[in-house]
């Protein structure tokens, strides 16, 4: 709580039927909120918990919660509090749909049957009857019209209730959902303007908030007119990429969110809206979202050394980020997903490969070749070439996705501690598989500043400062948040390195190989 009132917020709560005045200090994060909360309402600490208006709009937990007034106060939803009813009447919708499914899945069975006899006695009339006494190409119509009606009909048929396919050594089960469930938040004007700017603090975000900030983005930048995208669609696309992200320290779909709203923010800072066209930006937005889809949480060095069926699939040429967009791909193949639908087969042609080249653009084997080639014609940049806009739009996302260090410090910090963790998993697993370690991740050799300080120095800045070049607004909110994220290492590296020396002298001390005068 703040020490005076100019430094609360106030917004009134109605608990019970009464109407409660709650004040929290605007530097409060979402968590001590959301608790503040859960106290005011006399809810469990790990309740969660749901804030709603008077007209049941649902409200941004974050401190820039809008302030309402005593006559309009919002109200708390715990989803832990559902009625015995309400989960027997889900429970029989749901029964009733899996019935209904199982239903028409007989159907289809029987029809496939239909199909396969009918198609046996045309063969065998052929052959029996000849060519002369049948008409060859009558016969190709009605297998035709056959197959046309089998498709017909299982496209008909209700989603699957789940699908599943094996990636690496995992087998994935993810739910289909015919009606998204996550609810639409309400972002504040605070929210918005943060939200394209490169301090947004990630952390405070829960994935429903998340999903919601994305969907914000593609309707922001006028993405979902210009693609003609039906919007129940786009929910239902993100909650499907939602799923296929993997709960990794790292590669996880808040490392999807953290690089989408980096491009966002860049999108803005650059202004690019008015210097490429909306299909330019929805492929730089739409490769963000997927380009890291179904991480195992092992790298491409591992993926090649342990022979994995990705690395054979893909003949060791960048084998994850070819899987991510494999399974971009299957994901918009299937139609309740398909945010392009509305659009020409030879303009999704031109998207699809657009995308692909941008999240095969992210394998850092590829990092130097790309760097020269935008250095080659940043002096002479023009927004009109082709080649110029591809080979920006691979810096653009290369940028994102590796650019958490220009965030603030307290933002950016927890990010190196989970890539550790992940590279720690991937040298115990070389470790114990017999393979070659890869020295930047074996837990024994590295500490945060030796991991940080040669990539800031020798890949992030750099290439920050060869598309300042290009768009020099990003010096002051960009570069020199790496340059300062830099020197923040270099001083816990002269920190660590003392306190080796210290205890090295301690040691030699301890076992007498020094004298104390």
């Amino acid at each position: 709580m703040g020490s005076g009132a100019s430094a609360q917020k106030t917004i009134y709560l109605e608990v019970d039927g009464k109407v409660q005045k709650i004040n929290f200090s605007p530097q409060s994060n979402g968590s001590d909120i959301k608790q503040i909360l859960r106290t005011s309402s006399r809810l469990p600490r790990q309740a969660s918990v749901i804030l709603v208006d008077n007209r049941g709009t649902l409200i941004a937990i974050d401190p820039t919660i809008p302030a309402n007034c005593q006559n309009s106060p919002y109200r708390i939803i715990s989803q832990d509090t559902s009625s015995r009813s309400e989960k027997e009447d889900l429970f029989q919708t749901l029964l009733a749909q899996v019935t209904e499914e199982f239903t028409r899945a007989f159907r289809i069975s029987e029809l496939k049957r239909e199909v396969y006899e009918r198609l046996t006695a045309l063969e065998h009339r052929v052959e029996a009857e000849g060519r002369r006494a049948i008409d060859i190409d009558k016969c190709k119509l009605e297998v035709k019209k056959l197959r046309d009606e089998l498709e017909e009909r299982s496209n008909s048929r209700l989603s699957c209730p789940c699908k599943y396919y094996r990636s690496g050594d995992i087998i994935r089960i993810n739910p289909r959902r015919d009606v998204p469930s996550y609810p639409k938040y309400t972002l504040s004007s605070e929210t918005i303007e943060t939200l394209k700017k490169p301090t947004f603090d990630v952390w405070q975000w829960e994935y429903n908030e998340m999903l919601s900030c994305l969907e914000f983005m593609y309707h922001d930048l006028g993405l979902v007119r210009e693609f003609n995208m039906n919007p129940i669609t786009l929910k239902r696309w993100l909650l499907c990429i939602q799923e296929n992200y993997r709960t990794n320290p790292f590669h996880n779909f808040r490392h999807c969110f953290c690089v989408t709203q980096m491009m966002y923010g860049m999108i803005h800072l650059c202004e690019l809206q008015g210097r490429l066209s909306l299909m330019e930006l929805g492929i730089l937005m739409t490769a963000a979202v997927c380009h890291d889809l179904d991480h195992p949480g092992y790298n491409n060095t591992y993926q090649i050394n342990a022979h994995t069926e990705l690395a054979i699939r893909y003949n060791d040429i960048s084998p994850l980020e070819n899987h991510h967009c494999a399974v971009a791909f299957q994901i918009l193949a299937q139609p309740e997903n398909n945010i392009f639908s509305n659009i020409s087969p030879e303009v999704f042609k031109q998207i699809r490969q657009s995308i692909i080249r941008l999240i095969l653009a992210t394998d850092m084997a590829r990092h130097g070749d790309i760097l020269e080639s935008f250095k080659q014609v940043v002096f002479n940049f023009d927004f009109g070439k082709e080649e110029h806009v591809k080979t920006l739009q691979m810096m653009l996302i290369k940028c994102c996705d590796i650019s958490n260090e220009v965030r603030p410090t307290e933002v950016a910090e927890p990010w190196v501690d989970c890539l550790l963790e992940e590279y720690f998993m991937q040298s115990d697993r070389e470790k114990s598989e017999g393979l070659p370690v890869t020295p930047f991740m074996d837990r024994d050799q590295v500490t945060k500043p030796k991991a940080q300080i040669g990539f800031i120095k020798f890949v992030l800045i750099p290439m920050f400062e060869a598309v300042m070049k290009l768009f020099p607004q990003i010096e002051e909110v960009m570069v020199r948040p790496l340059q300062e994220a830099r020197d923040h290492y270099e001083e816990l590296m002269q920190l660590e390195e003392a306190m080796v020396e210290v205890q090295q002298k301690r040691a030699e001390i301890l076992s007498g190989g020094g004298k104390v005068k």
